[in-house]
């Protein structure tokens, strides 16, 4: 691909926040966290205008580049040029909660194995792991209606999610709200950590023990504890040196 950089041609703010997108990208690829193309990690721009960064719809993750992401506005349309489409359908979602939530910096959605398969159970997220626990403290879940490409959607959307910062999309997958690229980063391991611990105690047959409720009631300062209170930006330079060793060409 020949992409030039927009490096200096954007502000130093902006530049920051795609390089840190465009990892976000890499990191869930590494992770083996992708649906081949067809989920979103999308940014809000400094500013009032309600623009936002999002992936050139059919590119892999671990092909997306700083440069390479593309400006949409709040219903999706393409406001940067770009050889590449934008899936406006897939903004659907986060477009509502771009629109509901002033505090979100990053949404970032995955359709994962133990995403979905957690998703599809009735009693969702269960409170059998220390991760859980954190996932726990700020949850919400929003029924399936099918694929979300219908603005009329959005509402229940919205009402559904409210202040969390967790949202798992019935028989769909894992959704998750940050101040920050790096905050939504996290959480979304922490969530799909936990689905996956989940999946992997229930396959052992015998019965669960859980957490007591108060131990949930209590996360919060454990967090601002563990991460000294940066949330994901305690962890965040480490991903950053790591995907340096991996490949940097993220940054370009």
């Amino acid at each position: 691909m020949n992409i030039p950089s927009l490096k200096g041609a954007v502000s130093a703010e902006e530049w920051q926040l795609r390089c840190d997108l465009a990892a976000c990208y890499r990191l869930i690829a590494l992770y083996g966290w992708t649906d081949l193309v067809f989920t979103h990690i999308s940014a809000k721009l400094p500013g009032g205008e309600h623009r936002f960064l999002i992936n050139p719809y059919g590119l892999m993750f671990d092909e997306i580049t700083a440069s390479s992401l593309i400006v949409v506005d709040q219903a999706g349309n393409k406001l940067s040029e770009s050889q590449f489409p934008v899936n406006r359908a897939g903004f659907v979602i986060h477009s509502a909660i771009h629109a509901a939530r002033e505090d979100a910096g990053c949404v970032l959605h995955t359709h994962t194995r133990a995403g979905v398969g957690v998703s599809a159970q009735k009693n969702g997220i269960l409170p059998i792991s220390q991760q859980s626990t954190f996932v726990l403290a700020s949850l919400a879940y929003h029924d399936y209606e099918g694929v979300a490409i219908r603005d009329d959607e959005k509402p229940r959307l919205e009402a559904d999610l409210g202040t969390a910062n967790y949202l798992m999309l019935r028989n769909h997958g894992l959704l998750t709200v940050g101040r920050t690229v790096a905050d939504a980063f996290l959480q979304m391991y922490v969530f799909e950590t936990t689905c996956q611990i989940q999946l992997a105690a229930q396959s052992g047959g015998s019965e669960l023990v859980q957490v007591e409720s108060h131990i949930v009631d209590g996360v919060a300062e454990s967090i601002r504890s563990q991460t000294e209170g940066l949330g994901g930006g305690f962890v965040w330079p480490a991903l950053l040196r790591k995907l340096d060793r991996v490949d940097p060409s993220y940054r370009s």
